[in-house]
């Protein structure tokens, strides 16, 4: 499972873009965009109602600590493809329980958002950190308690597991791991090296690597994750996506020249077997006319 948190200051941009999707040119392209996200609420805390009652809700209770200038948590919970249906609705409720004890918002408005629009099932959690006694949640240290979350709960849920961050880990931890990150690198180069060689372009060399279990970003550059999560850029591997140009540039040459010097060997191999032809024929001639002599 992979967890990431963030603090904010707009409850309507967040639950803006949970409830309808990023912003778009029309109200057909938003329908679109709503139709496919998929929205689900799946729990409410000390809140209730449609997403603009819900955003007016949270600012009032928000303004009991006006000197705070990001209130708002965002949560998000994505799981991996193996564990697709693993969790219950009810399962689903107490982990964002568990997360509210963890992040000290238990007794805080928030909101569980669940979403279908990408391959991994996946949730939002949008928190006040204000309480009704106008105390703030803390967000020290908020991506290590994140990291401490997701592996804690992968092991009570038994999700698939996912690295954390070295930073977050003890010295022994990281050695383990760092080797464990060098397979997952050799394995993902191994791939890269063969799509290369069978492909003549990089959108071939993304469907090779896709049908082995990778999500790939192509845009300005490339990264790659894997079916544990764990994301490498493409420069991590040796394979910026400038670099794997280059790769299929010199592979067709390398193509081109093997095919010439096969059509070059071939040819020379026809002239061969030519001359050698024509020499058997020579000695047959001559062998009919030295048979024809002694006849006379």
């Amino acid at each position: 499972m992979i967890g990431k948190v963030g603090t904010g200051k707009s409850f309507r941009g967040v639950l803006h873009y949970l409830f309808e999707g990023r912003r778009q040119e029309s109200k057909e392209l938003q329908m679109q965009e709503l139709e496919k996200k998929q929205v689900e609420v799946i729990a409410y805390n000390q809140c209730f109602g449609t997403r603009l009652e819900l955003v007016r809700e949270m600012i009032e209770v928000a303004k009991l600590n006006p000197d705070q200038s990001k209130p708002v948590f965002h949560f998000s919970l994505s799981f991996a493809h193996r564990d697709a249906g693993k969790l219950g609705l009810q399962d689903k409720i107490d982990m964002v329980e568990k997360l509210a004890e963890k992040f000290d918002f238990k007794d805080h408005q928030y909101v569980v958002v669940a979403h279908k629009d990408t391959n991994h099932e996946h949730m939002h959690v949008v928190a006040n950190r204000i309480g009704f006694d106008g105390k703030t949640a803390s967000d020290s240290n908020s991506y290590k308690h994140m990291a401490e979350f997701a592996r804690k709960v992968e092991m009570e849920y038994k999700l698939e597991r996912v690295l954390s961050p070295n930073k977050f880990l003890k010295p022994e931890q990281r050695v383990a791991q760092s080797q464990r990150v060098d397979n997952r690198k050799e394995t993902l180069k191994k791939h890269l090296q063969t799509a290369i060689k069978q492909s003549t372009n990089v959108q071939q060399v993304k469907k090779y690597i896709e049908q082995r279990g990778y999500e790939v970003e192509l845009g300005r550059g490339i990264a790659f994750t894997d079916a544990q999560h764990v994301r490498f850029k493409g420069s991590q591997l040796g394979y910026a996506l400038m670099d794997i140009e280059k790769k299929l540039k010199q592979e067709q040459l390398l193509q081109r020249q093997q095919e010439q010097n096969t059509l070059a060997q071939l040819l020379r191999q026809q002239q061969e077997d030519l001359k050698k032809q024509q020499e058997r024929e020579k000695e047959q001639e001559q062998v009919h006319r030295y048979s024809q002599g002694i006849g006379r």
